[in-house]
């Protein structure tokens, strides 16, 4: 049956997790955002991190917990997003902070996810994310050469798993959390509803559990909705 993935808690996915070490965390907003393993790493000491994720979170809410506790070094993201104190520490240089393209984003997770070292892409040539980078000529066209990342973890959060690992998304909140199931060097995924091998259909798994290391049954997920917007009522 192979190895045992089960975990009983975030606190015990994450606990070998260091300061210092590169996270890559999967949601979109607070669509498909692993909480209980933020939560976890929010109650926890650690430091130095650097985080890739396409946003962090709002304050006092996802990634915007361990913002609150300076816990955060660098952040890699595409979008700042609802969240003030992210703002703030990027405008008065208290943390690192590397905006880039969502495609690009989604590219790079990809990239490392398949062993390629580098990609090339034209979204953000002639701008200041160019800087520095190589850059290249394909039928007429510049592109940027964007490294893979080099994530030691990356966390996801997904609807339903399976004790080997395999994993479904639901609707949106799949996002970036398949590119990045793939990328990381130790991947934990935290699911709604934890299965037993077999009871998935094969034809719908999403992440085939071979990328899951570890993978463990969340609890009390609030799903909060960054900026609910309604239609005015007549």
């Amino acid at each position: 049956m192979g190895l045992n993935k089960v975990v009983k808690n975030a606190e015990e996915a994450i606990h070998d997790i260091k300061s210092g070490v590169t996270i890559m965390l999967g949601g979109f907003g607070l669509c498909g955002i692993p909480e209980n393993c933020i939560n976890a790493l929010a109650a926890t000491d650690l430091n130095g991190l650097t985080c890739i994720s396409n946003n962090a979170g709002v304050d006092n809410f996802g990634l915007g917990l361990l913002l609150k506790k300076h816990q955060i070094k660098k952040m890699i993201a595409s979008y700042v997003g609802e969240n003030a104190e992210f703002e703030r520490q990027l405008l008065s240089g208290e943390m690192e902070v590397e905006l880039i393209p969502q495609g690009t984003l989604a590219t790079r997770c990809l990239a490392a996810g398949y062993g390629m070292p580098a990609i090339f892409t034209p979204a953000g040539y002639g701008t200041e994310c160019a800087e520095g980078k190589e850059v290249r000529e394909f039928n007429g066209k510049q592109y940027l050469m964007e490294y893979a990342f080099d994530a030691d973890y990356a966390i996801v959060k997904a609807w339903k798993g399976d004790t080997q690992g395999n994993l479904i998304f639901k609707d949106t909140a799949r996002n970036f959390n398949p590119l990045m199931a793939m990328a990381g060097k130790i991947t934990i995924a935290e699911v709604e509803e934890l299965v037993p091998v077999g009871e998935l259909d094969p034809n719908f798994i999403h992440t085939p559990g071979i990328y899951v290391h570890r993978i463990f049954q969340g609890t009390n997920y609030e799903k909060r909705i960054e900026q609910r917007t309604v239609r005015k009522r007549n």
